[in-house]
């Protein structure tokens, strides 16, 4: 199943669903924001594959932006099996940390 996140408008990125529910269970932990954790929660919980971050309060969006900039590569090269679609996956993130400035 293919996920997309609206970065910013005209921004998308799409990946697999895993990665797409990877990168939210990667926020919804270390965000402030509770009210964005919650939303984020319910989008995994519910399969719904689709994230407009543009839609999210102000302060929840540059959480989100701050996070994603901050650690998420670094985090799926921890955290992500090694083998042969790992490389992939990293530059499949770094291509949205960038969709960020």
């Amino acid at each position: 199943m293919a996920a997309l996140i609206m970065v910013q408008p005209g921004k998308d990125w799409q990946a697999t669903g895993g990665l797409f529910e990877w990168t939210l269970e990667y926020l919804i932990p270390r965000l402030d924001d509770q009210k964005t954790a919650d939303w984020l929660r319910m989008v995994v919980t519910e399969h719904l594959g689709s994230l407009w971050i543009p839609d999210l309060p102000g302060p929840g969006q540059e959480e989100i932006y701050a996070l994603l900039r901050k650690g998420l590569v670094t985090a799926a090269r921890a955290e992500l099996p090694d083998g042969p679609g790992k490389a992939d996956a990293l530059a499949q993130l770094r291509e949205l940390v960038d969709l960020t400035w």
